[in-house]
């Protein structure tokens, strides 16, 4: 096992990795940007060291600064966390040359996977179900003729792309002539790469990502699926675990072809592979070589951190566990807490956090970037934390995140909290009946947060006065001293 490791992230996910290191006994580096000098990973890591202005690309995103920090402190592993380099095989490939360990999967195979086209050719010969689509297409004339044998509506998709980034959706051939150049043009801009392929458009669907685990031995398991419908242009917001759409046969039909797909490209430690479902039938979408935001959910209902097994699988160690070893037990949601306005379009709210009190109670989890009052930049993205809830089952699980919500007190910034009670209080969304077009097709939820305001208005209250009571008892104890 490594003695020492640096975290190439900030925010939640680097307290997250550096709780597990220290579960590990192994000693933890943490590098920040000029912003983050007083950020939670900051204070808890057992070692800090300033990289960086600000902006990503000077700090977070300086890949060879970070491999020569990890160097100078004695570190033997980088944790890339997600986002940033976390899929930057490029960066995987120099930490190797470097002598450094990388936390994720081999280059090889996270390059195999980040592009699109090639992935899917790859699925498709190992037999996973994907959407009826195209290769690379290079013209228009090329993409009508394919677009008439899949089928209208069609989807255009960058291949190098991810986060719905340039997609556009083709109704008709005429949709697909005025779409077509400008998704490449999106593609070129966003990516350095302009290659667009086609899928058969479907629709209604639901957003169902199978987590999975493989060590260098050739062991490889899946730890069931999430359900990440929920979705606000392209983003998760909301998470869920069992999904409420697919039954035991579906679910291990998924698993098995998410342990085909990692197969099929030499993977190695947590991944996840994402399926569109739809009317009982799955396709491959995209595996995401990285660990996710998400993935509380299935410790939650596993009891498998994930984390501590992402590094014993990078020290080389066996997996501890065969399939059958893996038991869920109730369910479990995660909500994103984010800095933003959901009445204003969701506008980010960046700014000084002046109170903050965590919800507690049995079957709830924080994984925060906070640990008091402090500033949310403006330079991030507008995560706080995520609230994770358990409970025996899903209408138990859905109860306990409302109680949650209510009690999880944040000031001095606009957050999506109301906005997540009013989409946990929404029928359709207790029925189990969604898709990722939930947000788009209930518009209402808007007014129904703003409702949830009042009733949250007793948990700030009671936060400020505990504050006020707090400052008061230390102004006496300085005057009494």
């Amino acid at each position: 096992m490594f003695t020492k490791v640096l975290i190439a992230n900030r925010g939640e996910i680097a307290v997250r990795v550096i709780r597990a290191c220290r579960d590990l006994g192994i000693a933890s580096v943490a590098v920040y940007s000029e912003a983050d000098r007083s950020a939670a990973h900051v204070l808890l890591a057992d070692e800090a060291v300033e990289i960086g202005p600000a902006p990503s690309a000077q700090s977070y995103l300086a890949g060879e600064r970070i491999i020569q920090t990890a160097l100078d402190t004695g570190a033997e592993a980088i944790h890339p966390g997600y986002g940033f380099l976390s899929e930057n095989h490029d960066f995987a490939r120099a930490c190797e040359a470097a002598g450094l360990v990388f936390v994720g999967p081999p280059p090889d195979a996270m390059a195999a996977m980040g592009e699109k086209v090639p992935a899917r050719e790859r699925m498709q010969r190992s037999g996973v179900p994907v959407v009826p689509g195209t290769g690379a297409l290079h013209d228009i004339e090329e993409a009508v003729g394919a677009a008439a044998h899949i089928g209208y509506p069609v989807l255009i998709k960058a291949s190098a792309g991810g986060g719905g980034i340039g997609m556009r959706v083709a109704a008709d051939e005429q949709e697909l002539r005025d779409n077509l150049e400008a998704a490449q043009s999106t593609a070129k801009r966003a990516f350095g790469n302009d290659t667009v392929f086609l899928e058969h458009y479907v629709e209604d669907p639901r957003h169902i990502e199978i987590q999975i685990l493989a060590d260098m031995h050739g062991n490889c398991i899946h730890l069931g699926e999430r359900e990440c419908s929920i979705q606000r242009r392209h983003q998760k917001i909301l998470e869920e675990t069992p999904s409420p759409a697919i039954d035991d046969a579906t679910r291990r039909s998924m698993g098995e072809a998410a342990v085909t797909a990692a197969r099929a490209v030499g993977y190695v430690n947590a991944g996840t592979v994402e399926f569109i479902y739809s009317n009982g039938a799955y396709f491959f979408l995209e595996m995401n070589t990285r660990l996710q935001v998400e993935h509380p959910v299935t410790e939650e209902i596993t009891g498998i951190d994930l984390v501590v097994e992402q590094l014993r699988v990078a020290a080389g160690e066996h997996l501890r566990l065969t399939q059958s070893d893996v038991v869920r037990r109730g369910h479990s949601i995660e909500c994103r807490i984010n800095a933003e306005n959901p009445a204003r379009q969701f506008m980010p709210s960046p700014g000084r956090v002046t109170g903050y009190r965590e919800p507690s109670g049995p079957g709830v989890r924080v994984d925060s970037s906070l640990v008091r009052a402090a500033t949310v930049s403006q330079h991030y993205d507008p995560m706080i934390a995520k609230l994770i809830v358990w409970g025996p089952d899903r209408d138990a699980a859905i109860g306990r995140m409302q109680r949650a919500l209510l009690e999880f007190v944040i000031t001095g910034i606009t957050t999506n909290m109301t906005y997540h009670l009013a989409v946990l209080d929404d029928v359709d969304f207790r029925a189990g009946r969604y898709s990722t077009h939930f947000i788009d097709d209930h518009p209402e939820l808007i007014a129904a947060a703003a409702a949830w305001e009042e009733r949250k208005q007793p948990f700030n209250q009671l936060a400020r006065d505990r504050a006020h009571i707090a400052a008061v008892a230390a102004a006496i104890a300085v005057t009494t001293a």
